[in-house]
């Protein structure tokens, strides 16, 4: 065992957790209006922790053990196995525990999970959301994390995916898009102004989330290791690409760059590098940050517009488009000719991008279908996903959670 890897990936752990709670909450909970603030908390906090138990019960056995091209077998349930043998006995790679591995993976089908409530915020019923969850879960996300991670996955060792664009972001975005459609546009879209009702508390989350994703994509190097260094500096320049991308496409789109758009561009670079951490140069890793960044801009304006989905806070349109985009630029940069590490020459770069959109596009299917079946199951169980046209108008702080962030 090496203790230098162990400590990294158990910092990374709880640099991933510090992602979503306070992160994400706080960056999604300001996003919302005054009156579903705590909604959004409650929501990112539950779903986050229901998946957490659901993992442990059974969602890393099915996800990482040898089966089938998208489902593993049982033999790892409750973590059969990882702590009642002397330590040692049960190792990923002979660097860190599995049950490190394990715990670590756990933060990201959490993650994965929470960032979903952004698409349906302010109008779907509680119990429905986690109902939801926690089927969408078990047949969307173990089945992809499966398909692109596990060793005998369909697309293991092909699609290239170092951190999550495919397994996380995509997948969630997705999810979050056909959740928008299902549950249909808030009281009022398109109608009346529905304005962030705290930036600095979005900033702060903003802030949070970059700083915890360096848990998210070095952590994903498993170690102490040269492949923790670059997916390290990565994360720097990309989500500083990404910034500076979004500001710039914002002052020539309407004379001034906002915080808001300043902060959307950091998560819109941290997603856009996530694919490629590790598997492109410094200079590959700044051009993904700025692309992705600018394609984000288009993807929460006019995508938006285009698709017709009260998304509330752009989960698809910077998390499936950031995901989509970054997943395509790490099979053109992962090419040593362009700086990275992997493929030999050009001409290797359009097999491997079919690659890449094959992973994606199962993604995408698995996801959206899944959402639907989850979704109408959910309603079927709480007499329907949407909260009452009284309810949405009073606000969920209230209506479903009896309380107030904001006393008058």
């Amino acid at each position: 065992m090496n203790s230098a890897d162990l400590v990294w990936v158990s910092i990374s752990t709880v640099l991933v957790l510090m992602m979503v709670v306070p992160g994400l909450a706080l960056f999604y909970g300001g996003l919302v209006r005054a009156k579903n603030i705590l909604s959004v908390l409650a929501q990112v906090l539950a779903v986050f922790s229901l998946v957490l138990v659901l993992w442990f019960a059974y969602g890393y056995s099915l996800a990482f053990t040898e089966g089938t091209p998208f489902f593993g077998n049982l033999s790892r349930a409750f973590f059969s196995g990882m702590y009642d043998i002397p330590n040692g006995t049960f190792e990923l790679s002979g660097a860190i525990p599995e049950l490190s591995f394990a715990s670590f993976q756990a933060t990201f089908a959490g993650i994965t999970c929470a960032l979903i409530v952004g698409g349906f915020a302010e109008r779907m019923k509680f119990s429905a959301v986690l109902i939801f969850i926690g089927i969408w879960m078990t047949f969307a996300y173990i089945p992809v994390a499966h398909m692109i991670w596990a060793g005998d996955g369909y697309l293991a060792g092909d699609a290239l995916d170092f951190a999550g664009g495919t397994v996380v972001h995509i997948n969630a975005g997705v999810a979050a898009l056909v959740a928008a459609y299902y549950v249909g546009p808030r009281l009022g879209y398109g109608k009346e102004a529905m304005q962030p009702h705290n930036l600095p508390m979005t900033f702060i989350g903003a802030c949070l989330l970059w700083v915890g994703w360096f848990g998210f994509n070095a952590g994903s190097a498993l170690g102490a290791s040269n492949d923790m260094a670059l997916a390290f500096f990565n994360t720097i320049i990309a989500t500083a690409a990404g910034v500076l991308a979004w500001l710039a496409c914002e002052a020539l789109l309407r004379g001034k760059g906002s915080l808001l758009g300043g902060a959307s561009g950091a998560v819109a670079g941290l997603v856009g590098i996530t694919p490629a951490a590790a598997l492109v140069g410094p200079v590959g890793a700044l051009i993904i940050g700025a692309i992705t960044g600018a394609a984000c801009v288009w993807g929460v304006h006019t995508l938006k517009r285009l698709l017709k989905a009260d998304d509330t806070l752009d989960v698809f349109g910077i998390h499936g488009v950031g995901g989509i985009v970054g997943g395509i630029l790490t099979g053109i940069f992962n090419a040593k000719p362009l700086g990275g590490p992997g493929l030999e020459t050009l001409a290797d770069i359009p097999g491997q991008l079919w690659l890449q959109v094959e992973g994606m596009l199962i993604a995408a299917v698995i996801s959206g279908v899944v959402a639907v079946v989850a979704l109408k199951i959910a309603g079927l169980i709480t007499g329907g996903v949407r909260v009452t046209v009284d309810d949405e108008r009073q606000g969920l702080d209230l209506s479903s959670h009896g309380e107030q962030a904001y006393q008058k």
